[in-house]
């Protein structure tokens, strides 16, 4: 069977679902993951666009050792030049250039012509083939192009150099029959195309993402962009579970196998889903709660006799079987380490010992705990990574049909005594909310307040969301731009998991406004390194090598 190559894009293409805003650390915990679970190629980030991808995309390109590091560049010498810097301490770099193909793109986007898009293209790879030996080239909006320059613009980029090419549905546009027949006109048309991977990424705004990808494996592609969970911007990006799952289950049939750890999807898609905060559908092909479960008696009878009779999928071979089992009350240490494992996550002692004596405190209150129940335990006393300004130490509400809601917090801030805080509200949440406010006073608006129980029944941990937009300082200057901070907290009480919640989202807004503050200094940094690289190519230095002001300007945070 032939291997396909899987290329993640949940840092970064599943960065820009709304509101999602992983930190630098949450992107290296999911990269470790990926990394361990025998993905070919991560997709870092766009280091030009801001200092926190910059930070981030250096992070991982130090710490992944057995990926390809992927960094997302413009065709513009400055974005090649800041990639190929932020990968040098990566074991296997590459760097992705791309630019559109389609008239859409190149007139009314460039304002150039065909000819002079091309050699942008052309020059672009072959600057970053200086840089590192795997170039892919990215042909935006290639659905909406016209194919014969497209095989024109492929077979050019391919003659200076690139290794992959990499076919967009960024639009999810495409039905699978047309999108197989294009990958097969560029199998036949295209001269060279035997020495480069065809690559895809297809989003699912008509919901056709999975079915578009596995077409155009078929008919000629080799590598497949896809994301944990599917998130991505607008519906997201296909879906990796479901793309790596059809391919092990029915790899004799299709012909095709990846080297992807299966057993390792279900802890990975736990571990995605705590960071964002984006659910997962319970009944969610491979991923889902639902998944594996039957009402039917007919199919009941099938399980009882054999999970083989009746499934496609055995669930032990992504990784869930263990994860929905009970955990004895009286777990011991090594057991308890072993149960996080499965769900993906890896604490230091520090982190353990925290999440121990909080496991321990959990049972007292709910005795027949559950595996799942550890995500909310971990997801309050761990994973935080940022330093916290304000630590929630104590929460009291009154409320009644004939009450009016009242809610007392108490917070340990800077100061050395903790600060108590009295407000009314509409509710109990909204009362507990007020009160924070009264005390850490950072304007911002709620955007989100979810709550999720993680286990059946009415003794269920709560896990509360919230996602706040506020505004942070842009550098040293006196511009202002808005983000949204995601916020989690997992509880037996809902009062109590949501001021949980509310608190990190705060800690992460103030956290940002640090973070700020380092902007300049990043900034100069990257400059050095840029300059000291083309010094040794004999090139001109850097002007405006950032760029920052034309993309989105973002903190570290």
């Amino acid at each position: 069977m032939e291997q396909i190559k899987v290329s993640d894009a949940t840092l970064y293409g599943g960065g820009q679902s709304p509101g999602t805003g992983l930190n630098i650390e949450e992107r290296l915990e999911i990269a470790r993951m990926l990394e361990q679970m025998g993905v070919d190629v991560i997709q870092a980030g766009f280091p030009i666009s801001s200092p926190r991808d910059y930070q981030a995309v250096r992070r991982l390109a130090d710490a992944i050792r057995e990926s390809v590091v992927c960094a997302l560049a413009r065709a513009r010498e400055e974005d090649i030049d800041v990639a190929a810097v932020v990968l040098r301490g990566a074991a296997r770099p590459r760097i992705q250039v791309g630019l559109g193909v389609s008239d859409s793109y190149i007139v009314g986007k460039l304002n150039t012509t065909r000819e002079a898009a091309l050699e942008m293209a052309v020059e672009a790879v072959r600057h970053a083939r200086r840089r590192v030996d795997d170039v892919q080239y990215y042909a935006a909006d290639a659905c909406r192009a016209d194919v014969d320059y497209l095989y024109q613009v492929l077979e050019a980029v391919i003659d200076a150099g690139a290794t992959t090419v990499n076919i967009p549905d960024a639009i999810g546009f495409l039905t699978p029959s047309e999108w197989g027949a294009m990958i097969r006109g560029i199998r036949e048309r295209v001269r060279n195309i035997d020495k480069a991977v065809i690559s895809v990424h297809c989003h699912n705004d008509l919901g056709m993402a999975t079915a578009n990808t596995l077409e155009a494996l078929l008919n000629g592609a080799r590598q497949a962009e896809c994301a944990v969970n599917g998130i991505g911007e607008r519906t997201g990006n296909a879906r990796l579970e479901e793309i790596v799952m059809t391919l092990h289950s029915r790899g004799e049939v299709l012909g095709l196998t990846t080297s992807v750890n299966t057993r390792l999807i279900h802890p990975v898609s736990r571990l995605v889903s705590h960071l964002t905060g984006i659910g997962i559908q319970s009944h969610k092909a491979i991923v889902g709660d639902k998944a594996f479960a039957y009402t039917s008696g007919m199919y009941q009878n099938g399980v009882l006799r054999g999970r083989a009779e009746r499934e496609v999928l055995d669930p032990t071979e992504i990784g869930a079987v263990e994860a929905a089992s009970r955990t004895p009350l009286l777990a011991g240490r090594e057991g308890l380490r072993r149960h996080l494992g499965e769900l993906g996550f890896s604490l230091d002692d520090a982190e353990f010992e925290r999440v121990y004596k909080r496991f321990r405190d959990v049972a007292k209150k709910k005795p027949d705990l559950e595996i799942r129940d550890l995500e909310g335990i971990v997801s309050g006393e761990t994973m935080v990574y940022m330093k916290e300004t304000f630590e929630l130490e104590e929460v009291q509400v009154t409320c009644g049909t004939s009450t009016l809601p009242v809610a007392a917090v108490r917070l340990q801030g800077p100061e050395e005594e903790a600060v108590w805080a009295t407000c009314h509200g509409n509710g109990p949440v909204d009362a507990t909310f007020k009160a924070i406010d009264s005390i850490i006073k950072v304007s911002n608006e709620l955007l989100e307040y979810s709550v999720e129980a993680l286990t059946e029944g009415v003794d269920a941990l709560a896990k509360v969301t919230v996602r706040i937009e506020g505004e942070l300082p842009v550098g040293d200057t006196e511009e202002r731009m808005t983000r949204v901070f995601l916020g989690r907290g997992a509880d037996p009480d809902t009062i109590i998991a949501s001021a949980k919640a509310y608190v990190f989202a705060l800690n992460r807004l103030l956290a940002a406004r640090r973070a700020g503050r380092r902007r300049q200094a990043i900034t100069e940094e990257v400059r050095r390194d840029v300059d000291e690289m083309r010094a040794r190519y004999g090139m001109a230095p850097a002007s405006d090598v950032m760029g920052w002001s034309i993309l989105r300007d973002e903190n570290l945070i």
